[in-house]
């Protein structure tokens, strides 16, 4: 078995007595224990019974010559997954092992789907025929098939989710767990914990062994939303894993290398926060392997008539009667600047969905703050006769002076990346040279 096990793919750790077993089973994650029930010092059943109390979720296996009825007995009161008489064929060893293992794999995609989101309403997907969305969509079927670390960057609320979902699902990983996590709303004390899993007796408050959730992705994807909210120790502990595929449980010393696709997304501009020694800038270049950048709502406002249909069907689904949603109400959401994009979308059409009695969704439907006569739609602008993209400009241009042509400060304010603000300078001088 020592030299067989590891040939199949298994790692194996050999113990002497049944001391040693328990030792090692306080000190290291295991999926099976497989002991012999006469051993010096500890029984076998003695090993399985320390084993529930140290490692509850490792199943055993008995191997004994010496079977009897009692010894089977004890083996069924302590959950032993299977009884083997020796001598056994090596195929039914490994026939077991593979149906443990099948067992883990069950688990952790269990645990991953807790942590999906929006599958009770059915499966998002990205919609929009706009120029910039069939670019978005080009790449993403490009990059799925590949192994390759993408990051997705775009404001807040633009859907950098659903790119992360469509790679996966058009990956060879679709089969196994898509894994989401912000790493801005763990709690800095937990997030090695999380990510890469503990040993129990860890830290205070670690009562069990804990696989993390890079080892709940096994085989799959695994999504790090708001990358820039990482902690530096946290980015050198990706970027290890990056380079070498290895995590390390908090409180283990030995490695456990992970099948991991890695795709992070972030709304923060991760140049300048190089530049402010916030974020490596080795893992910066490691995660951009490959980049996809999702436009904002207000650059693809063609797309916004779907996404409303979209979004009813959504919303209605389930209900009596389906709603429609007035032209003036369209025209009142097109004239809307969407800081909040997508996001800010849904939740006004929610909102409408709840308040209209009708059929159909008027103006007044729609939060106060969407109301076209509402000075938050002028804030100052020459609305007149110019285009979505003049007014744009001109909001643009005003913050500028506001804050004395610093950039950066400019797009903050904005609520857009600094990469936007200035692809929309260049296409307003491109505009004004030709």
């Amino acid at each position: 078995m020592r030299t067989e096990l590891p040939r199949m793919g298994h790692e194996v750790t050999i113990c002497a007595d049944g001391t040693e077993a328990v030792q090692a089973l306080s000190q290291d994650v295991f999926d099976c224990l497989l002991v012999d029930l006469n051993m010096p010092g500890l029984t076998g059943i003695e090993v399985i019974e320390e084993a529930r109390k140290i490692s509850p979720k490792t199943d055993s296996i008995v191997l004994t010559g010496k079977g009897t009825f009692e010894s089977a007995i004890a083996s069924i009161r302590n959950h032993v997954y299977d009884y083997l008489m020796k001598p056994c064929k090596l195929i039914e060893l490994e026939n077991l092992l593979k149906r443990i293992a099948e067992k883990r794999d069950l688990q952790n995609e269990r645990r991953a789907l807790e942590h999906q989101v929006e599958r009770l309403q059915g499966s998002a997907r990205l919609i929009g025929d706009s120029p910039q969305m069939k670019q978005v969509n080009d790449l993403i079927t490009k990059v799925a098939a590949t192994n390759s670390t993408v990051l997705i960057l775009g404001e807040t609320g633009t859907g950098k989710e659903l790119v992360a979902r469509e790679l996966h699902d058009q990956s060879k990983r679709s089969s196994k767990p898509f894994v989401p996590i912000n790493c801005g709303a763990l709690p800095e004390n937990l997030i090695e914990s999380e990510l890469f899993g503990h040993r129990k007796g860890a830290f205070t408050g670690a009562d069990d062994h804990r696989k993390g959730l890079f080892e709940v992705a096994s085989g799959g994807t695994l999504f790090l939303d708001e990358i820039g909210e990482l902690p530096k120790a946290m980015q050198a502990k990706l970027l290890r894993f990056l380079e070498s595929g290895e995590i390390r449980r908090v409180g283990e010393n030995s490695p456990v290398i992970v099948d991991v696709r890695v795709l992070c997304a972030t709304h923060r501009n991760l140049p300048e926060m190089v530049d402010n020694d916030l974020f490596r800038e080795d893992l910066m270049f490691r995660i951009n392997t490959f980049e996809i950048i999702l436009p904002s709502l207000r650059d693809r406002m063609e797309d916004l008539p779907a996404l409303v249909r979209h979004l009813l069907g959504r919303f209605t689904s389930g209900v009596s009667s389906e709603k429609n949603i007035s032209p003036a109400a369209v025209e009142v959401l097109m004239k809307h600047h969407w800081p909040g994009n997508i996001r800010e979308l849904a939740n006004a059409i929610q909102h409408a969905t709840i308040l209209c009695d009708s059929d159909t969704i008027l103006p007044e439907h729609l939060p106060t703050n969407f109301d076209s006569r509402s000075p938050r739609h002028s804030k100052g602008l020459d609305l007149g006769t110019v285009s979505l993209r003049d007014l744009e400009m001109q909001a643009i241009d005003q913050a500028l002076d506001r804050n004395g042509g610093n950039k950066p400060k400019t797009a903050e304010e904005l609520g857009i990346s600094l990469k936007t603000l200035y692809n929309k300078l260049n296409q307003s001088i491109l505009k004004e040279s030709a």
